[in-house]
């Protein structure tokens, strides 16, 4: 019997170190908002409004199977992040937790668009947040801006959650 195991109350089954086994609800937290922003995008931008695809520089079939390969992406970091915070569950909790992981999300949420923006969209050009429209100055400031401000949301609501600890 290790020593850690002699200390623990008789009935109780050890379990991993929750601290240092368990990812940090920031991770799972930002994991999980990459993931949902890739999957709003993929539904309202790509399916809904069909406004623009991954890579437009193909066929329509090219269009579609990039699409299908991002929308796998995305609905696997959202698995992956749902996971690692199933496997989080028995960590001890605490002040501030809550405000850490919804901040965590969002900053992922909105970093992911703010780099979807700046490096998809205007470096490599992979596409436009709206294809097939005179002006995309309105369409790129709009969707720059709720970026920015989902982002700023989620550091704020992570800084509070840090105080609070």
């Amino acid at each position: 019997m290790t020593q850690s195991e002699q200390e623990l109350p008789a009935g109780t089954a050890q379990h991993e170190p929750a601290a240092t086994a368990s990812p940090s609800l920031v991770l799972i937290g930002l994991i999980i908002g990459v993931g949902i922003a890739g999957t709003l995008d993929e539904v309202i931008l790509h399916q809904l409004l069909q406004w623009h695809n991954l890579y437009v520089h193909t066929s329509e079939s090219g269009r579609i199977v990039s699409d299908g390969l991002f929308h796998l992406v995305s609905s696997a970091l959202l698995l992956a992040g749902s996971l690692l915070l199933w496997r989080r569950r028995h960590a001890p909790r605490r002040p501030g937790d809550g405000r850490r992981f919804g901040g965590a999300i969002l900053l992922g949420l909105g970093g992911f668009n703010l780099y979807d923006g700046t490096i998809q969209h205007k470096v490599l050009r992979l596409h436009q947040v709206r294809e097939g429209v005179a002006n995309l100055l309105p369409y790129d400031l709009g969707f720059l801006a709720i970026a920015i401000l989902v982002a700023a949301a989620g550091w704020a609501l992570l800084a509070s959650g840090r105080r609070r600890s």
